[in-house]
């Protein structure tokens, strides 16, 4: 329950990393938050001083996702589409409709999910997917812009580099419509309106 608590609390949690936290204040406050007994006082400063050292060992792996980030590039791509299919379709008209979109050396991306396929490519091709699909289609995601990090061969040795990355995301608001990666190459569709701020936050 201490380190839930302290997650919640990003301040504090700031604040543990940069070692400026009393922890006897620290361990009566969270004891008090959470109605612990007097007596666990000394089991709460234990888990602040434990999960202090959890965090220092993070900070040390985060450095080397930044030092990893540093060398990559960006690739931006606008205009796309995310379309969700049932999972009940004729995978004869899904590779058919792969080549032609292929064949005009056009993005085509599938993911496969358990209950349905999500279907990535040009906002060009949108009319042929309902064409090929019509009644089978479960959702249609516009307007978005593929942002592609080609990172270093490294980042596949760093364990955290993909957390990391979406938790880049989530402190700056930005919803992850869809998200894959292939091996150095980890890719993330947002809502165009957002890739200013992308860039912003992912400029190392």
């Amino acid at each position: 329950m201490v380190s839930e608590y302290i997650l919640e609390h990003p301040s504090i949690k700031d604040c543990l990393k940069n070692d400026l936290v009393n922890f006897s204040s620290l361990a009566r406050k969270i004891g008090s938050d959470l109605s612990f007994k007097k007596q666990d006082f000394d089991a709460i400063l234990i888990s602040c001083r434990r999960f202090q050292r959890l965090l220092k060992k993070e900070e040390e792996s985060e450095g080397k996702i930044i030092g990893i980030l540093t060398k990559s590039k960006i690739e931006i791509k606008n205009k796309m589409v995310a379309v969700v299919v049932d999972k009940d379709i004729y995978y004869e008209t899904l590779i058919s409709l792969e080549k032609e979109i292929r064949k005009k050396k056009e993005t085509f991306r599938l993911i496969e999910g358990i209950s349905a396929n999500t279907i990535i490519t040009s906002e060009d091709y949108l009319d042929l997917i309902r064409k090929h699909f019509r009644n089978k289609i479960i959702a249609e995601n516009k307007n978005l812009a593929e942002i592609t990090i080609k990172s270093p061969e490294d980042i596949e040795e760093v364990p955290g580099a993909y957390a990391y990355m979406c938790s880049l995301f989530w402190e700056h608001n930005v919803n992850i419509v869809e998200t894959l990666s292939c091996w150095t190459d980890t890719i993330f569709f947002v809502d165009e309106k957002e890739v200013g701020k992308v860039m912003g936050f992912l400029r190392f």
